[in-house]
């Protein structure tokens, strides 16, 4: 267009090139809004993209971490249970061996018990020498025990 007006008669062509300059400055406004509007909106899509995806990314990631707290969890439930029952075994363990010494302390006053019973109804004089660890009126018991228990009269 321009070389068309540029070959026309000088007073047409003034108003002609006038005219195209005018046009064509409109053009470029036009070309860089676009550019402005194209850009814009490709920043937004670029920003909606990235947001999208930031957004899967942390459900991703937030089911990720969800999915490992519930492993945990149920670990440490299942070692509270361990635990629990662990100690309920204890108690059990503690209290059995309470009862076994109570029936042994029971079974040693008894022993005690029946050996001093033995030796008054034997009425022997029945002494174990510390040093030497012989019984002192050993052949008086060994008498009486043949005899059952029973004294002369």
């Amino acid at each position: 267009m321009d070389l068309e007006a540029r070959s026309l008669q000088p007073n047409v062509k003034a108003v002609l090139l006038a005219k195209l300059r005018e046009y064509k400055s409109d053009l470029n406004n036009l070309k860089s809004e676009h550019k402005r509007l194209a850009s814009a909106n490709s920043n937004q899509a670029a920003r909606d993209d990235l947001l999208e995806s930031g957004m899967a990314d942390a459900m991703s990631v937030s089911a990720n971490q969800r999915g490992r707290l519930m492993m945990s969890t149920e670990r440490l439930n299942k070692s509270s249970d361990r635990i629990k029952e662990s100690r309920r075994t204890m108690l059990e363990t503690e209290e059995l061996g309470v009862s076994i010494l109570q029936d042994l302390h029971q079974q040693r006053q008894s022993l005690l018990h029946a050996n001093d019973t033995v030796f008054l109804l034997l009425k022997v004089p029945y002494r174990l020498h510390l040093l030497t660890g012989k019984f002192e009126g050993k052949d008086e018991r060994k008498r009486l025990m043949r005899k059952g228990g029973r004294k002369n009269k």
